[in-house]
């Protein structure tokens, strides 16, 4: 397939919008990426699909118009009629059996759909999608691609049922990849010379390995196995041997990939996200964001003896941005910070299982985090020496001010005007 610069934002069916789905949303926009949206799992009972839209672009401010209409939820969940492309794809409960292409239709009154689909289903599908048709814009490309509208596909991943749509629509309408800005200039598709960004890690993908997968965007050039290519933060060179291309669960050797393609790259934790990596040049990539954590809690683990042990894992879960992992300075305490509750949950279980360490979770009775920085050096060593007790460093080492409540965060930013209490930064950027 066609390498474009489109994001997926996959969306729970039943749950709508979560703080991770936010937390996405926000980078696409920081970066300025289109999106397309994935209503995932509706062969489970699901929320009304015009609530699901209505909820998209109250919370997003997205115009959103359906690349594909459900036909029913839950058990009744029979497939789905592409708008786009007037087709009806009826699913397949058998996981070994390939996705049914689809039937083509001339429209919603195709009689097709009458010897195909239940009566009183094909009478659902076309008043729901004729009322979708009068709710919702007509499809804009060029409003997509500036980011202001998004497509809507439903489906059932879990069945691979939706997904190839997907797949066709992003192939047929997302942009080719586009320049990418770095500190020094602007890096085009186009350049001869290979270049990328890493913009996820992921631990322990084989347990039994304990492996590190470092999912690197090609932003130029065309990239062949065997490439020896400069890590930019440590001027070192790395010699590619291994790399990997994704797709759901397969895995296969990158023997070549271009611009716009993302390949994995295992490493033993020298890569983290935002590092560049280029065939020489002394490049920096910017727009990579990281966001300060909504929820603070401490984490001890239940034996005292394996404290070390939690500081590492805590370390490299963060640096694969799982969580926040803050050290303070009083005392030995670990603070997480997420964006949403259930991750607490999810980073035990993995310290328990990946680490082996047992974990507990505690109110931390704190408000936000903030990273802390200023133009002279001297005015942030005063800061910090006054607000040792709410100091803090994460796992790049850069200091970070923890905020009781509201009025506690208010405060320090009257009182330190000329410091900067960011919610946002870039990724390694010096």
């Amino acid at each position: 397939m066609t390498a474009v610069d489109s994001a997926v934002m996959v969306i729970d069916a039943a749950k709508g919008i979560e703080a991770q789905t936010l937390k996405l949303f926000e980078v696409c926009r920081f970066r300025n990426v289109p999106i397309v949206t994935f209503v995932n799992k509706m062969d489970r009972e699901a929320r009304d699909p015009f609530d699901l839209l209505d909820e998209i672009e109250q919370n997003l401010a997205l115009d959103v118009t359906p690349a594909s209409w459900p036909i029913g939820m839950g058990r009744d969940f029979h497939g789905c009629y592409n708008l786009f492309d007037d087709r009806l794809i009826l699913i397949s409960r058998s996981r070994e059996e390939k996705p049914d292409e689809g039937e083509t239709c001339n429209g919603l009154d195709d009689p097709k759909l009458d010897e195909l689909l239940p009566e009183h289903t094909v009478g659902q599908l076309r008043d729901e999608v004729e009322m979708a048709r009068g709710l919702c814009p007509d499809f804009d490309l060029q409003s997509y691609r500036e980011g202001h509208m998004t497509p809507v596909y439903f489906g059932s991943a879990i069945n691979n049922f939706g997904v190839r749509e997907l797949l066709e629509g992003l192939a047929a309408r997302a942009p080719a990849p586009r320049s990418q800005a770095a500190t020094a200039r602007t890096v085009v598709p186009e350049e001869d010379k290979v270049s990328g960004f890493v913009f996820k890690v992921q631990a322990n993908m084989d347990p039994k390995h304990r492996d590190r997968i470092a999912f690197v965007r090609l932003c130029s050039g065309k990239f062949k196995r065997g490439m020896k290519m400069r890590h930019v933060r440590s001027g070192k060179n790395l010699n590619l041997h291994n790399p990997v291309l994704f797709l759901a669960r397969d895995w296969e050797l990158a023997e070549e990939a271009w611009a716009g393609d993302i390949i994995g790259i295992p490493n033993h934790g020298n890569l983290r996200i935002g590092d560049t990596l280029t065939e020489g040049e002394d490049l920096q990539f910017t727009g990579i964001p990281s966001f300060a954590p909504e929820l603070l809690q401490k984490v001890r683990p239940d034996d005292p003896l394996k404290a070390k042990h939690l500081g590492r894992a805590l370390v490299q879960l963060a640096e694969e941005g799982a969580a926040r992992a803050l050290k303070t300075f009083m005392g030995s305490d670990w603070v997480v910070g997420v964006v949403g509750a259930l991750q607490f949950e999810v980073l035990a279980e993995r310290v328990r299982t990946e680490y082996d360490v047992a974990v507990r979770f505690e109110p931390a009775e704190l408000y936000t985090a903030r990273w802390v920085e200023a133009d002279d050096p001297a005015m942030l060593k005063r800061f910090f020496d006054e607000n040792r007790t709410a100091m803090a460093e994460d796992h790049d080492g850069a200091p970070v001010f923890l905020a009781r409540n509201a009025w506690h965060l208010n405060r320090a930013e009257e009182d330190w005007p000329d410091l900067k209490f960011l919610k946002t930064k870039e990724q390694n950027l010096s």
